[in-house]
């Protein structure tokens, strides 16, 4: 069950040309328990009514035994809640919130090949999960990881990621650019990559799909519709 929770702002990181890393330490004496692909609530001062100032945001990091929480947050425009964040919040700055919730979550029993397939801040509770799998060492059926942006200004964790990827036995990385003319690598949106490389349908294999609605929908459709997947082997978690 979810509780409320106040924190404070500790460190704030530029990450991309309009995003950034937020820290949030939690007054608490208790370490708050969350599972890796969850998120929280903020209760944000940018509306008198109290569910139009609530804004939903993934928890960036892996449960490590602290009550420092970590977000990965885009400017959006004529976003209120991202407005705050940006121009107005600064280390120091207390933050209120309710949670952890969601059910996005990384399985209990990784029985299965995992194909996750994220755009933008999307991929803030893929880095969650691959956090727990490194740190807990997780047995696993094998995992690839498919981030997909507009250029190379705008990959998130490039480093840290690869080098997930590097630790995790079995662990694929692929970024997917769409609008970067100077890249050797995938062209394009993040369809692609699962299309080819996986087409053929096969029972031990599960999508896991994070971000905006227009991306997560033409997925789901491609996946099950196209490609012939069960509507079980997919799941997902929509931003907006």
């Amino acid at each position: 069950m979810w509780k409320w929770y106040n924190s404070k702002i500790t460190e704030i990181l530029q990450e991309g040309p309009n995003t950034r890393r937020f820290f949030l330490q939690v007054d608490s004496e208790d370490i708050i328990d969350f599972e890796a692909g969850q998120f929280v609530t903020m209760d944000l001062p940018i509306h008198e009514k109290r569910l139009k100032r609530w804004r939903s945001y993934s928890i960036a990091n892996g449960p490590d035994g602290t009550n420092v929480l970590e977000f990965c947050i885009v400017k959006l425009d004529g976003g209120a809640g991202t407005e705050y964040l940006f121009e107005t919040a600064a280390v120091g700055t207390e933050i209120r919130f309710k949670g952890p919730s969601g059910g996005f979550v990384l399985p209990k029993q990784l029985d299965h090949q995992m194909i996750l397939v994220c755009t933008g801040t999307g991929v803030a509770p893929f880095r969650s999960m691959l956090q727990k799998i490194a740190k807990d060492k997780i047995e696993h059926k094998g995992i690839h990881l498919i981030f997909g942006t507009r250029t190379k200004d705008n990959i998130l964790y490039r480093d840290e990621l690869n080098a997930l990827a590097m630790e995790i036995p079995n662990c694929t990385y692929s970024i997917v650019l769409s609008r970067e003319e100077n890249w050797t690598g995938w062209k394009g949106h993040v369809h692609r990559v699962y299309e080819k490389l996986y087409k053929v349908p096969q029972a031990d294999r599960k999508f896991y799909l994070c971000g905006w609605s227009q991306m997560v929908d033409s997925a789901v459709e491609k996946i099950i519709l196209e490609l012939g997947y069960d509507k079980r082997q997919v799941v997902y978690e929509l931003y907006g």
